[in-house]
């Protein structure tokens, strides 16, 4: 089944919603794929997956989350399409007013009918579950970016969505912390969850992600599996090599 479909899509910026920065975006995001997404610096990663998240409209073209065609507008419906998808900022994008404990239940809160205790109760085992256990109660700016990106991760996944999208997370961590979060991410991809990871350095994804795609001249190309990688000779896949 198609989790994610993009058909002639014009992706616009998320701080310039005037401005396309990627044009006639086709790609099919398949349910349990793990994809790795690439490009340099300022060529719309974090749009696209702004994008596939149902968080910015598209500004041509035609995207579907599980079939359902996600336009402008807030209907029932297209909530619970969006819901599907469970997306990881870069740096975790937390609210600084509240604990941790509470951006992370917050989605309870609104979209599961479930007690404030409940919704607490929850959010403490996804803290758990990302290593945060003796930070619930701390606010967002009393803890490092390295903390804030793992509560974002438990926010994510506090709806149990179907497919993750991540911003860049490996981006600035040291090998430990960034092998934590493969090994996670292998984890939950072996549960059938989708992913998808926009990365500026594919060598920790090599032997994980299955698809990989790179974003280069506005223009999303699709490069294939891991085992095509080797055959491609696209020279920005190398750069992301770094061969």
């Amino acid at each position: 089944m198609d989790a994610l479909e993009m058909s002639g899509v014009d992706v616009v910026s998320l701080r310039r919603p005037d401005t396309v920065v990627l044009h006639d975006v086709n790609w099919i995001v398949q349910e349990g794929d793990y994809w790795a997404v690439g490009g340099l610096l300022g060529t719309g990663k974090s749009d696209l997956l702004a994008t596939a998240a149902g968080l910015v409209p598209v500004a041509g073209g035609v995207f579907r989350i599980y079939g359902k065609e996600i336009a402008a507008g807030y209907e029932q419906d297209l909530i619970e399409a969006r819901l599907k998808v469970g997306m990881v900022f870069d740096g975790g994008r937390l609210l600084n007013h509240l604990s941790v404990l509470e951006n992370v239940a917050l989605p309870l809160q609104y979209h599961e009918n479930l007690t404030v205790a409940q919704c607490h109760d929850r959010a403490a085992s996804l803290l758990e579950m990302a290593g945060l256990a003796d930070y619930t109660s701390r606010m967002p700016g009393t803890i490092n970016r390295r903390l804030q990106q793992r509560a974002g991760l438990a926010r994510a996944l506090a709806l149990r969505p179907k497919v993750l999208l991540l911003d860049n997370p490996l981006s600035g961590l040291d090998p430990r912390e960034a092998l934590w979060w493969l090994t996670f991410l292998d984890q939950l991809s072996g549960t059938g969850t989708t992913l998808v990871m926009a990365a500026d350095d594919f060598r920790p994804l090599h032997g994980r992600a299955r698809q990989f795609a790179v974003l280069k001249d506005r223009r999303f190309l699709a490069l294939g599996t891991r085992e095509e990688l080797g055959r491609h000779s696209e020279p920005l896949l190398r750069e992301l090599l770094h061969d």
